[in-house]
């Protein structure tokens, strides 16, 4: 080690305080970026594992195949893993007393799709051969059969059609029912005998609306023949973006149908042939990784132009014995790699331990919310993740200490033992305006002088609440544009089962409402009507679909579909004090009255975007619509008596799902909606009566109302998808908490770091101020006006740099999403509130360090 460096270790050891906190610095911004990226790769992770738990470990799907293309799949370079997979079909079941799962559905796989698929057994073994298979043991608690392991099961398999037509369904799809009565068959192909060798847990990719209980057969793939047609379902070796040409070359050389992908998987591997999708992902990484550089930067840079500046006499005396420019700059450098050395592991650690403990903290609450089998978080560090973080922290010090590098190698040697370098004053610098000590006295003027003479400092602390500012308000927003992205991408399902019946009228499904875990009930009756509406009545996006698609509007109108929805009175009242609306209006009126939504989100799969829109039409309260009831066979129009516009919204009552563009939700009261469809029975015929429920036991009140209807009654659980809604706001809430709060973290750090160094570097001025008569109040006063310069300075330049990132934001979203760009009006509140309190707290801090201190030792002070 040389001289130079000797003395610079030397210095940093006695400078104990002032090299503590550029340690903590450095560690609070390695800790982030630690976090960060752990939290990154860890959430990718348990998304990928519960991917895998719900649906199994796949990445491509071939639909269809024969033995041959089968061949040139499994030899292909990218086929990792190969799972030969085939939907059987369907088998009738006796005396099952479930009459919303009357089938046996037979899934055939290889050995290897055991492997792949999440099957759990909880008796017997997986079978071996051909004729051996493993039932469900919901067939056995469900359906009330009685199965035991070695028994035989001959079973007729076939298809589930409609009369008529030609397509079949599967297990996605529910019991198939049009409005006419028509019901689905079964279309039998085949008979035959299986063994049962073992009993699994039903399989988590079995939907609760599935028509069938399944059943796991062997296929062997040495007895498949040209004849027959199956599925190939592969993992691949490496999963990156060549995924798709890959697979186009293979489906097109083969001759292949139809590919499936895993699309939900290969999101979490950051792989999606949605390039709008992409871009939008690459894009917001690499703002919000910007921001999080800068943030550190900032932290970092100050700790180490502080430092320099405390050095400035040292570093003269160094060169007044003849330390060249480059030993004084390599004096910093080294410096920077002493606190690296020191700082870069510690902060490494302290961000896996701090997402390790959040983790564990969070993990309680999943596990309550999501049940037993939900995945859980994990904390993954990758070799990746973990260099990256290093390099970005390594990079980061470099570019934080090469300007204050610098600065230190051009400090000559007279400068630096006078102190100079740092205040130059000129008149004009330090000339105020007469009104501030008008308005505010004399202290504010001494206040503001001393901001403008201290320049460069001040120039640093404004930087350092800028920066703060903009990391706040970008992450503010950004985790709300996730919220509200997420939002718009889920289905917006808000119930837990619903039941529906042409039979059964509102009366009748009240009893329901009654079962012991429901939480909440809406009883709705539905049709679907028309309405034209007038062309200056249109919303702009609508008028370009019909500009762009050359629609031919009918009498200058464009015909809307509306969604007719009468609501029960008790759901009503609720609904109307939900949206502010006064219930007198809509229920004591001779005028049918109703509430109109006035949002809409949908997804538009031309655009490949999910877009919001506020108005779907231009109304105000008190307008009048028409609405017809329309038959497409007969062409014959019944129109119903005019509805009243009482109120828009864009609050959605349960059970109703959002109109997609050209469409309307209309909402009622139940008498209301008996008045309008009353003496038509061609209008009665299509009305539809639901009953939407919350439950705190969603299986156990969906076995209670099928135990307690007739088969006519469909009862559908959405609680699964519902759980994984839950799910994925968790885990965004997760993201949002912990990013936010190590945000918060540095930021405070940076203000109070660079406020309390200013201070204490001040410490002969303020003394000299005491010296010739400043009071303690006017003191205190002078004080207090910097702090607001500072604050005023900083949102000045803070608040429109934080909108140009918001925006574009808010442009990388557009790929993908398409709503209107609001500020965080809440969040740059508080950002003003926060940034006075936190400037007047780090200064009153540092004051109370100084406040005490003798005159005559303030004016001896020297930093060295």
């Amino acid at each position: 080690m040389n001289i130079v460096n000797k003395l610079t270790a030397r210095h940093l050891r006695k400078n104990k305080r002032r090299t503590l906190i550029t340690i903590i610095g450095v560690i609070i911004s390695v800790a982030m970026i630690m976090a960060v990226s752990t939290l990154g790769v860890s959430f990718l992770d348990l998304m990928k594992r519960q991917t895998i738990a719900d649906t199994g470990e796949w990445h491509v799907q071939y639909k269809n195949i024969t033995k041959e293309q089968l061949g040139a799949i499994a030899k292909d370079e990218s086929t990792d893993k190969l799972v030969i997979a085939n939907d059987r079909g369907y088998s009738p079941i006796q005396g099952s007393e479930n009459r919303n799962k009357p089938y046996i559905f037979i899934k055939e796989f290889n050995k290897q799709g055991y492997k792949q698929f999440p099957v759990e057994l909880s008796k017997g073994r997986l079978p071996k051969a051909a004729n051996e298979v493993v039932i469900s043991e919901e067939l056995l608690k469900d359906a009330k059969l009685d199965y035991n392991l070695g028994d035989k099961l001959t079973v007729e398999i076939g298809q589930r059609i409609l009369e008529g037509e030609e397509a079949t369904f599967g297990q996605n799809e529910p019991l198939q029912q049009l409005e006419d009565g028509t019901k689905e068959t079964l279309q039998i192909e085949e008979t035959n005998s299986f063994t049962i060798v073992g009993i699994m847990k039903r399989p988590v990719w079995e939907q609760t609306w599935s028509p069938g209980y399944t059943v796991i057969n062997y296929i062997d793939s040495t007895l498949l023949t040209e004849k027959d047609r199956f599925d190939a379902i592969v993992v691949v070796d490496k999963v990156n973006g060549s995924l798709y040409s890959k697979v186009n070359k293979i489906k097109k050389e083969n001759d292949i149908d139809k590919v499936v992908y895993n699309e939900e998987l290969l999101r979490y591997y950051g792989v999606t042939d949605n390039d709008s999708l992409r871009l939008t992902l690459f894009s917001l990484a690499g703002i919000i990784m910007v921001v999080i550089i800068v943030g550190s930067v900032a932290l970092i840079y100050n700790a180490f132009a502080i430092s320099v500046s405390e050095r400035a006499r040292h570093l003269g005396m160094l060169s007044s014995v003849g330390a060249t420019k480059k030993q004084k700059r390599n004096s910093v450098f080294f410096e920077g790699f002493l606190i690296g050395l020191i700082s870069i592991p510690i902060g490494v650690i302290a961000g896996v331990g701090g997402i390790a403990a959040t983790f564990w903290f969070i993990n309680k609450y999943l596990h309550g919310a999501l049940g037993d089998s939900s995945e859980k978080l994990a904390v993954i560090v990758t070799p990746l993740s973990l260099l990256i973080a290093c390099l970005i922290s390594i990079l980061t010090i470099f570019i934080s200490t090469y300007l204050p590098a610098r600065k230190a190698s051009k400090i000559s040697a007279i400068d630096a033992i006078r102190q100079t370098q740092d205040i130059k004053l000129t008149g004009k610098a330090l000339k105020t305006s007469k009104l501030v000590r008008k308005f505010f006295g004399i202290e504010a003027e001494i206040g503001l002088k001393n901001v403008k003479r201290n320049k460069k400092r001040y120039k640093v602390t404004v930087f350092s609440l800028v920066i703060s500012i903009v990391l706040y308000l970008s992450v503010s927003f950004f985790t709300n544009s996730i919220s509200k992205s997420a939002e718009l991408s889920q289905d917006g399902v808000n119930y837990d089962i619903s039941v529906s019946s042409n039979d059964m009228s509102p009366i009748e499904l009240e009893p329901f409402t009654h079962l012991k875990n429901v939480t909440e009930t809406s009883i709705q009756t539905r049709i679907q009507l028309s309405a034209a509406i007038p062309e200056d009545a249109l919303p702009d996006l609508l008028i370009k679909k019909i500009k762009e698609e050359d629609l031919q509007l009918e009498d200058g109108k464009y015909e809307y579909y509306v969604n007719l929805y009468g609501l029960d009175d008790s759901s009503f009242r609720t609904y109307a004090d939900a949206v502010g609306a006064e219930i007198k209006s809509f229920t004591d009126s001779d005028q049918p009255t109703a509430i109109m939504i006035d949002k809409t989100s949908y997804q538009d799969y031309e655009l490949g975007k999910f877009i919001e829109t506020k108005a779907i039409l231009h109304a105000k309260p008190g307008d009048k619509i028409e609405l017809v009831l329309k038959n497409y066979e007969t062409m014959e129009h019944v129109a119903l008596p005019e509805l009243k516009i009482g109120a828009l919204t864009d609050e959605v009552p349960m059970g109703v799902t959002p109109a997609g563009l050209g469409g309307l939700n209309i909402i009622v009261p139940q008498k209301t909606m008996e008045q309008l469809i009353n003496g038509n029975a061609e209008v009665k015929e299509m009305v539809e009566h639901y009953l939407f429920l919350n439950s705190s036991d969603p299986i156990a009140t969906q076995k209670e109302i099928e135990d307690t209807t007739s088969s006519n009654v469909y009862v559908y659980n959405v609680f699964k998808q519902k759980q994984n809604e839950q799910q994925l706001i968790m885990f965004l809430s997760v993201f949002t908490f912990g990013f936010i709060a190590l945000i918060s973290l540095i930021s405070i750090a940076n203000i109070f770091n660079t406020i309390s160094t200013s201070i204490s570097l001040r410490k002969r001025e303020f003394a000299m101020l005491k010296s010739v008569g400043l009071t303690p109040k006017g003191f205190n006063k002078m004080i207090y006006y910097e702090s607001i310069f500072y604050g005023v300075k900083a949102l000045l330049y803070g608040l429109p740099i934080s909108g140009v990132v918001m925006f574009l934001m808010f442009w990388s979203l557009q790929n993908t999403f398409e709503y209107g760009f609001i500020l965080p009006w809440m969040n740059i509140l508080f950002v003003i509130v926060a940034i006075f309190i936190i400037v007047s707290s780090a200064m009153l801090y540092s004051i109370q360090k100084i406040k005490k201190e003798n005159i005559i030792d303030g004016l001896i002070q020297e930093n060295i």
